[in-house]
């Protein structure tokens, strides 16, 4: 089924990416150590001026042309008004003076002027004052509330000034936001003009990433985390080393993870190691979605998306786990019968969806327990990861017994599986042998603080499994190594689940430990998810 609004595949030509580093300092004696420290990640510095006093922008300009000769990459000037998300005044004849106040830059100096200015310089001796070749100049356009509905329109007003580069800046507040995103860039490419086109926000970090491939004149990355000018700036390295933005090209295959929140996700530093060492061309990308039937129907299928793009699977998290199984073409029996998908292959024009949370979860605990047919489990929880752990266990044949706080809700899961449930509430877990908590209890950040047990009701428990991975070890685990019970992190599930996503994807058998060590160095700064994210 052709869609006329599906973006040109001429688009899929693609040119090396550019990777712009910001510099913000409050003082205007700190840009030379920033400026050294931006150029060993960067490929060209943007010099964010709007963050310096008035006091300091004075002593700037006195002193501009020894600040950028610290580094011999190209600089980008920037003055930022309060209202487009800087620190400048919104006075636009002050931001005015200031640049026609400047001497001659460098040859391989650009400013970047928000489309107020660019109107403003729009009259020849005007433009003279300026003192900057117009080629070199970037007309810029935020708005951090989210998609303007008359952004074609901005556009042709950015188009109508001199500028050689344009950009755009949106926040974006689900992934689909992105398509007028690429629509710019197409429409850009087909004009013959430079454009930089960003949607912002988690949900908008595939224009980020994918943006140079599709014609983007650059893209923005940080120092590092404490210092991302915009939301959803990635880092510098981590465009260049997680996600490889310098390989990314026409031919590259797409994966992603989609849920909402997957800005903490381990899975795209998992999957992109695991693509790098078996040398796949292939990105894996957070898409953060809110709607995942218009996920699906816009962006995903190949019959009805609106993006040319090379799209080959994807992984599923809460909420939309069993959403998403009336947009799919064929289902697994073994997600069939779980009720959740949290894997979707693209392959023939077709969507297919699988569950490898049960083999993850399974797999992970096997090398633990050994032969598991009449082994007494109890889970707590009752959802997406719950019903994949009962699956399990019911083909392994194992004794199982559901414990939750909202036993309604439960006891229809339990009967599906032909689990016993219980009220979780004041629960003794001796009589089982091994415990599982399929709960967000425990997980870093406000409910880092609590358990589904403690070591009280864990004596007598031979095995406590805690799916959440991060922190490592949480308060379940720590109440039932109290109690003398073996442990098991959700660590080792999480990457299970990945290895059978990544032979659902390629046909290939990824590096097992590549994935492990990936996951192990992302846990480090991040916060938690649990593992049956995927």
């Amino acid at each position: 089924m052709r869609n006329e609004h599906r973006l040109a595949p001429s688009l899929m030509e693609s040119k090396p990416a550019t990777v712009c580093v910001p510099v913000c300092v409050s003082r205007a004696s700190e840009l030379a150590r920033a400026i050294k420290r931006a150029a060993k990640v960067a490929d060209i510095i943007e010099l964010r001026l709007d963050s310096l006093a008035e006091a300091e922008l004075k002593e700037l300009k006195q002193n501009l042309l020894v600040y950028l000769s610290e580094s011999n990459l190209p600089k980008i000037l920037t003055l930022r008004s309060a209202d487009q998300g800087g620190g400048a005044s919104n006075d636009s004849a002050a931001r005015l003076g200031f640049w026609s106040s400047l001497m001659r830059l460098p040859n391989d100096c650009r400013i970047d002027l928000e489309l107020d200015l660019a109107t403003s310089f729009a009259g020849r001796e005007s433009v003279r004052e300026l003192k900057v070749d117009w080629r070199r100049v970037i007309c810029s356009h935020h708005d951090f509330t989210g998609l303007p509905r008359d952004l074609e329109k901005i556009y042709e007003r950015m188009a109508a000034t001199s500028a050689g580069i344009l950009k755009i800046a949106v926040q974006a507040h689900d992934a689909v936001d992105c398509l007028p995103i690429f629509r710019l860039l197409e429409r850009a490419r087909g004009e013959g003009r430079e454009m930089i086109a960003i949607a912002m926000g988690q949900s908008g970090i595939m224009t980020r990433v994918l943006g140079p491939s599709r014609g983007a004149f650059l893209t923005y990355g940080s120092l590092d985390d404490e210092n991302a000018t915009a939301s959803g700036q990635l880092t510098a390295k981590d465009l260049r080393q997680i996600y490889r933005i310098d390989r990314i090209d026409g031919r590259t295959e797409i994966f992603g993870i989609i849920g909402t929140p997957v800005g903490q996700s381990l899975s795209p530093a998992i999957h992109n190691a695991a693509f790098a060492s078996a040398k796949v061309n292939a990105v894996y990308l957070p898409l953060e979605v809110t709607n995942a039937n218009e996920f699906m129907r816009r962006m995903a299928h190949p019959g009805t998306r609106e993006l040319d793009w090379n799209l080959c699977g994807l992984s599923v998290t809460a909420p939309h786990k069993s959403i998403v199984t009336s947009r799919l073409d064929s289902i697994d029996p073994a997600a069939k019968a779980i009720g959740a998908v949290n894997t979707i292959v693209i392959r023939d024009e077709q969507t297919h969806g699988y569950n490898t949370d049960a083999h993850g979860f399974i797999s992970a605990l096997r090398p633990k327990v050994g032969a598991l047919r009449n082994v007494r489990c109890a889970i707590a929880g009752a959802g997406g990861a719950a019903r994949a752990a009962l699956w399990a266990l019911r083909e392994e044949g194992a004794s199982t017994t559901l414990v939750a706080r909202e036993q309604e809700k439960a006891r229809v899961v339990a009967d599906q599986f032909g689990a016993d449930c219980r009220s979780l509430a004041g629960a003794d877990f001796s009589q089982f042998q091994v415990v599982i908590n399929a709960t967000p209890l425990g997980t870093r950040g406000k409910n880092e603080s609590q358990t589904v047990a403690t070591s009280a009701q864990l004596v007598g428990v031979r095995l406590a499994y805690d799916l959440v991975y991060n922190p490592l070890e949480t308060l379940f685990l720590r109440e039932a190594r109290a109690a003398g019970c073996d442990t098991l992190s959700g660590i080792e599930m999480l990457v299970a689940q990945a290895i059978e996503q990544f032979r659902l994807w390629t046909g290939q058998q990824p590096e097992v430990e590549v994935m492990r060590l990936a996951a192990m160095k992302a846990l480090q700064p991040s916060e938690v998810f649990c593992a049956s994210e995927n």
